[in-house]
């Protein structure tokens, strides 16, 4: 087992590793991936529209999308495999049935909403225009996934009906409630994550320092609270870790020019995955810190279509989501992917902070 070749390690330590490893694993499947993908996607001319809304990117017309498949098969590849070894307890100590159920329902969840976003980039390329499915019929199929989830982790017991406020010692009970909250927010999140992904190595990199918090934060978790819950904050590493070499193997394509977009199949399995590791960790809230990045993103694309009725025509931002008001304020792609970036890893260990004190 590797937790008895890693004997003499602090039991913190070993989740480091073993996140460690996987990271790798994903992120070199990732890179193998690509490199026979992204050649297929282009022979196919599997092209992602390009939106006449944002005219700055009409250059990047002939760029293949639905990248996000790469790296969802090299993390469900690894994590497959993981699973096997942990049942048949060739790795940790806990490989108890019962035990994966969090982590195995957080993947469904990443992939549920990975398919919606599959069947959304395959009729853009059908139709040659950059609409798939329409906000309704996709609000509608993210419903039906996000509600699906929540009835299996709370008809399996392992939905926390409770919200830890960050940097306190509060944990606020909610009961049924805590249903439709997880709820709105599952599906407000997906779509900030699909929004974000507006240029290139943006929402990989903001996903990056999310993925990195939430791997720090189920660590140290451990490491200072052993007697909690060391099982389910060692899966939620184990998935942050996954996502996280996914993520950095896929910007190595999708770094500034993009040789493939990630696509809406890519960008919801994020938001997915994310919100699976958020409500299986207890962590709920402080998760969200870490990706307020992808939230105010989000927002803004919000308040700029409330504001634009509210006013019969007037605009918050240049144009909207955020990002794209950045652009039009001269800054390069390069440096409003940076910035975000950095104002990412801020949040993130503010949330990393608030949920260990």
């Amino acid at each position: 087992m590797l937790y008895e070749i890693l004997e003499g390690m602090k039991y913190s330590h070993k989740i480091g590793v073993e996140a460690l490893i996987i990271a790798v694993l994903v992120f070199a499947l990732t890179v193998l991936a690509g490199k026979i993908m992204i050649p297929v996607l282009r022979a196919k001319k599997l092209n992602q529209p390009i939106n006449s809304y944002v005219a700055e990117h009409a250059s990047k017309s002939g760029t293949p999308t639905m990248g996000g498949i790469c790296f969802i098969i090299a993390s469900l590849v690894v994590m497959l495999v993981w699973v096997l070894l942990e049942s048949g307890g060739y790795i940790g100590k806990f490989g108890k049935a019962g035990a994966l159920v969090p982590l195995a329902l957080t993947l469904c969840l990443g992939v549920g909403n990975a398919m919606i976003g599959f069947i959304d980039d395959y009729k853009k390329l059908v139709k040659k225009e950059n609409e798939g499915l329409s906000e309704v019929q996709k609000l509608i199929l993210q419903i039906i996934v996000a509600a699906a989830y929540l009835f299996m982790m709370g008809l399996t017991d392992n939905l926390p009906t409770s919200f830890h406020i960050p940097f306190s010692n509060i944990h606020l009970q909610l009961g049924f409630f805590a249903y439709p909250i997880y709820l709105l927010v599952i599906v407000g999140f997906v779509n900030s994550t699909n929004i974000t992904d507006g240029l290139d190595g943006l929402a990989s990199s903001v996903g990056i320092a999310v993925a990195a918090g939430i791997v720090c934060m189920s660590i140290l978790s451990v490491r200072w609270f052993l007697v909690t819950a060391p099982v389910s904050d060692r899966y939620t590493a184990v998935v942050g870790a996954s996502l996280l070499g996914a993520l950095l193997g896929f910007l190595v394509f999708n770094h500034y020019p993009a040789k493939v977009f990630m696509g809406d199949t890519g960008s919801l399995y994020i938001g997915g995955i994310v919100m699976g590791c958020a409500i299986s960790s207890g962590e709920f809230l402080a998760v969200i810190i870490m990706s307020l990045v992808f939230v105010l993103d989000m927002l803004s694309s919000l308040l700029q279509r409330l504001y634009f009725k509210a006013t019969h025509g007037k605009r918050l931002f240049k144009k909207a989501p955020v990002h794209h008001h950045f652009q039009l304020l001269n800054w390069t792609e390069i440096k409003i992917v940076t910035v975000f970036f950095i104002v990412s890893v801020i949040f993130t260990a503010l949330g990393v902070i608030g949920a260990i004190i």
